[in-house]
């Protein structure tokens, strides 16, 4: 069992979900977040003050997958996140411990479903 964590540009939300739907993805938590990464931020006026804003908005994946579904549930991330140019996201994928269904008491790949 794994943890895919993928942080992606907010305006790809869709196409990751649309990419993860057609690889038979369905599970999913989605968040709202800020970071920085290679693309440092940028300068913005601000009734004539310069601001440096340096960090950017970010949606935060987290799916929780069986053994089967790592490699598919990363390419259907890469595929609707990819434009090619700095700032398209990060993968992590963390190995997952035990997972518990709490309506149901199911433990391990049950729980994941």
């Amino acid at each position: 069992m794994k943890l895919i964590t993928a942080m992606v540009q907010p305006h790809k939300v869709e196409d990751v979900k649309q990419a993860l739907y057609k690889a038979g993805v369905t599970k999913m938590t989605v968040l709202n977040a800020m970071g920085c990464g290679q693309q440092k931020g940028y300068d913005e006026n601000y009734r004539g003050a310069v601001h440096t804003v340096n960090l950017l908005r970010k949606v935060v994946f987290e799916i929780a997958v069986n053994e089967d579904y790592v490699e598919p549930t990363i390419k259907a991330v890469i595929e609707g996140a990819r434009t090619g140019k700095i700032g398209d996201g990060k993968i992590f994928v963390t190995e997952l411990k035990e997972v518990i269904r709490i309506r149901t008491g199911e433990r391990g790949k049950e729980a994941i479903g």
